[in-house]
């Protein structure tokens, strides 16, 4: 009975306690306006999330935007506007510091204050130790626009907030930044960015400001940047470095490669700040800058202090008003300075790279370039360079031939040339015109020698331009070369050696060591053929001999801290050339045959053409007044 009991009791307990909490609950349940309040609540919040998720999707902005929200009395703003005019109006409104917007090759970040780029990276390119490509960070560069204003005051866009908005036009990106002086009257700046394209179409246009500018004061468009280091050796970076610009519609020019260097010029057509293998370059799309003056100071005079920025480069730029307003169409490229990409945009960008002057450039941009971009589309980096260095070889090996054969020429005539300077020994004059008859009597002219090597100078000029500009190479690697458009290094040195670097590269070594070998084998077979130096004259046999060892010290020197695809190239060029030299010397010519034709030629009567009749008057008279000379002396 009692068990019984205590069950009844705490069933009893229990609903008691149910009861209770559900007499709480209604108690604390909300009211209808509550419910509702909650709804809201969680709706804007639902909002304010989508909101955020889509910050880089189409936004129109609206002049509820605007609305100001500074609570200022209204002391303080008449202060404000007597201190700012109508910029005062831009200094209450709110806005973001920065808007973020991405494409398929950037990620750009737009500061409020300025209206201009703070930020541009550069998605599918990465340093020499892996770290992002920015062409503008850190402020690292300033762009904005220098103004005067009715009220007699100078007005400097980087000082006021400019309201941003990003909207969509098909696939491109506008983003819009608004320097307001009121809700109809603004300044402008309008970016356009298209997938995946590094021309960014940039417009500076004003709006209903006829009434606020002072025409009489110059508009000045103020452009500075440090070059950003992006490579491993900044010295090396540096001196491809520089500031480069196209006026009177096709004359490419640049400021000074190493020092400090200033130009005003006029009819401009576009300014590229070069980073070596990246360009900031500033187009003037609807017509010329009228004029501009540019500067560059060089940043690095101790590579081992000076190790984040390579060159200061600032441009300023006066714009022409129009009907009291302003409206400039530009082009604003960040990235590669790539021949292909830049060839895209129809406005001779490709020739801000330096592919050298004159005929070099010229080789380069018809040959060199096509060639090895489809070499290597099908080979690897290193393999492309050194299929090009073989065909490049075998194209002038008919160049060594002629060498080659004018040695074996002047090896056969020798004894001939060593008894006439030994006959005519007391009459110089002498000796030089018997020499001349035989060599020209058996077509032996030692220029028939030097005049094709001279052929070759363009071509290797060409090509010591080239790989240095490669942007294909970039990064590429091969065998121990982790990067071809830089050296390669296989030690580190635990100290700096001046002009050498803090490192030892092997395909430098290569090459000098093939120019050595090379050089013995010419050089030494040149000097055997030759006789003792003339009266007055240098003595060139020992001249070669030091050059012997002189150019491929330079090379081991020079190179040490160049593209390592260069050396490459040099390597086996000089490698080719030995083989060449020796199939051509054991297999080719004849010194027989060559004997024979020599004979041959000198039994047929030789006329002396025009300019060997002048050199021996010349050679005449010379001894004739040595003679009377030496007569009035005794």
């Amino acid at each position: 009975m009692e068990e019984k009991k205590l069950d009844i009791n705490s069933i009893i307990g229990f609903i008691l306690i149910f009861g209770i909490l559900v007499y709480m609950m209604y108690q604390n349940a909300p009211s209808p306006e509550e419910i509702e309040a909650q709804k809201q609540a969680e709706q804007e919040q639902v909002e304010e999330e989508k909101k955020t998720s889509k910050q880089n999707e189409a936004v129109v902005t609206t002049a509820s935007d605007y609305v100001n929200t500074k609570d200022l009395d209204s002391t303080q703003l008449a202060s404000l506007q007597s201190k700012e005019g109508s910029l005062a109006y831009a200094l209450t409104l709110p806005g973001e510091d920065f808007t973020t917007v991405e494409t398929d090759v950037f990620d750009l970040k737009f500061s409020r204050m300025g209206g201009h780029l703070a930020e541009v990276k550069l998605k599918k390119f990465v340093t020499f130790d892996s770290l992002p490509i920015y062409m503008v960070k850190d402020q690292n560069s300033a762009f904005n626009i220098t103004f005067g204003t009715l009220d007699n005051r100078t007005r400097n866009t980087m000082d006021y907030p400019f309201q941003s908005s990003v909207s969509k036009s098909g696939e491109n990106t506008i983003v819009s930044m608004k320097l307001k002086f009121s809700e109809t009257e603004f300044l402008e700046y309008r970016y356009e960015l298209k997938p995946d394209d590094y021309m960014i179409d940039f417009s500076i246009k004003s709006e209903g400001l006829s009434g606020e500018f002072n025409t009489s004061q110059p508009i000045i468009l103020d452009w500075k940047q440090k070059g950003i280091r992006h490579a491993k050796s900044i010295s090396y970076e540096n001196r491809y470095t520089r500031l480069t610009y196209m006026h009177d519609e096709d004359r490419v020019e640049k400021l000074s490669q190493m020092g400090d260097d200033d130009e005003t010029v006029e009819d401009i057509e576009w300014l590229s700040y070069r980073q070596h293998f990246f360009s900031s370059i500033l187009v003037a799309n609807d017509s010329p800058f009228s004029k501009a003056d540019l500067t560059s100071e060089n940043l690095v005079e101790d590579e081992e202090v000076d190790t984040l920025f390579t060159k200061l480069y600032t441009s300023k730029i006066p714009l022409a008003y129009n009907g009291g307003e302003v409206n400039k169409n530009l082009g604003l490229y960040y990235g590669p300075t790539d021949a292909k990409i830049l060839k895209t945009y129809d406005k001779s960008l490709e020739e801000s790279i330096p592919f050298g002057w004159g005929i070099f450039g010229w080789i380069n941009k018809a040959l060199f370039i096509p060639l090895f971009g489809w070499l290597s589309s099908i080979l690897p980096y290193g393999i492309a360079i050194i299929v090009m260095t073989v065909l490049v070889k075998l194209m002038l090996s008919f160049v060594q031939y002629k060498q080659f054969l004018s040695q074996a020429k002047m090896k056969i005539l020798k004894p001939e040339l060593d008894a006439i300077r030994e006959k005519y020994k007391d009459n110089k004059l002498k000796a030089q015109q018997e020499t001349m008859a035989l060599q020209s009597k058996a077509g032996a002219s030692p220029l028939s020698g030097c005049l094709p090597g001279l052929m070759q100078i363009p071509v290797f000029y060409a090509l010591f331009m080239f790989f240095p500009t490669a942007f294909d190479l970039r990064q590429k690697s091969f065998l121990w070369a982790d990067d071809l458009s830089s050296y390669d290094s296989i030690a580190d040195l635990p100290f700096n050696i001046p002009f050498y670097g803090d490192h030892v590269a092997l395909f430098p070594i290569l090459a000098a060591i093939a120019i050595f070998f090379y050089m013995k084998m010419t050089t030494g077979q040149q000097t055997a053929m030759q006789g003792p130096p003339q009266e007055g004259m240098p003595d060139m046999s020992k001249m070669m001999k030091y050059m012997i060892y002189f150019s491929p010290l330079l090379m081991l020197i020079f190179f040490n801290n160049y593209a390592s695809g260069l050396s490459l190239y040099y390597f086996i060029s000089n490698l080719i050339s030995i083989g060449i030299m020796l199939v051509i010397k054991n297999y080719i010519i004849d010194e027989n045959k060559v004997l024979a034709k020599i004979e041959v030629s000198k039994s047929k009567p030789k006329k002396q053409n025009k300019f060997q009749r002048k050199m021996a008057e010349m050679m005449e008279q010379a001894e004739q007044q040595k003679q009377a000379q030496q007569k009035r002396q005794k």
